[in-house]
C-alpha cells in the first residue's frame, strides 16, 4: 500500500507533456530566453576576465596569454551562438503572435 502511494506521488510530480502547438511554442520560448541569457552571462564573464587580464603586469599577461586566447575564442563563439539563439527566439515569438 505504501509503495502504491509513493508511485502515485511520483506520477503526480511529473509535469504533463504539452498537448498543443501553442504550449510547445511557449515552452520553447522560455527555453530560448534562458539560452540567450546564459550566453549573455558567459559573454559578460569572458569579457570581464579579458579586461582583468589586461590590467595585470606584463609578466602576468604573458603567463596568461594562452588562457586569454582561449577566452577570446570562447567569447567569439558565445557571441555567434547567442545571435543564432536570438534569431530562433524571434521566430518563436513570431509564431506565437500568429505570424
Amino acid at each position: 500500500m505504501q509503495m502504491q502511494t509513493q508511485n502515485q506521488n511520483e506520477t503526480a510530480k511529473q509535469p504533463e507533456p504539452p498537448k498543443t502547438r501553442e504550449e510547445v511554442l511557449k515552452m520553447s520560448l522560455e527555453a530560448r530566453e534562458q539560452e540567450v541569457m546564459m550566453y549573455q552571462i558567459n559573454i559578460d564573464n569572458y569579457s570581464m576576465a579579458l579586461d582583468h587580464i589586461g590590467l595585470l603586469s606584463r609578466q602576468d599577461r604573458e603567463d596568461l596569454k594562452e588562457f586569454a586566447n582561449q577566452l577570446s575564442g570562447l567569447l567569439v563563439s558565445e557571441q555567434i551562438e547567442q545571435k543564432k539563439s536570438k534569431i530562433m527566439l524571434g521566430v518563436i515569438k513570431q509564431q506565437l503572435a500568429g505570424g
